[in-house]
C-alpha cells in the first residue's frame, strides 16, 4: 500500500478557455514586461560602462 502514495495523481485536464486565458495574459501581459526590461537592462549596462570606460570612437577627438 505504500506504493498508492508514491504515484503522481492524474491532472485534471484544461480547458481551451483556460489555455486561451492562460497565452494571452503571457502574450500580452507578461513577455512584453519581460522584454522591456531586458531592453532596458542592456541599455543601462551599456550606459555604465561608457561612463567608466569612455564614449566609443577614436581617441583624442
Amino acid at each position: 500500500m505504500a506504493n498508492d502514495r508514491m504515484t503522481p495523481l492524474p491532472e485534471a485536464p484544461r480547458s481551451r478557455r483556460s489555455e486561451v486565458a492562460l497565452f494571452l495574459i503571457l502574450a500580452f501581459g507578461i513577455w512584453p514586461i519581460v522584454a522591456v526590461g531586458v531592453v532596458g537592462g542592456y541599455g543601462f549596462l551599456v550606459w555604465m560602462y561608457q561612463l567608466v570606460a569612455g564614449p566609443p570612437g577614436p581617441m583624442g577627438h
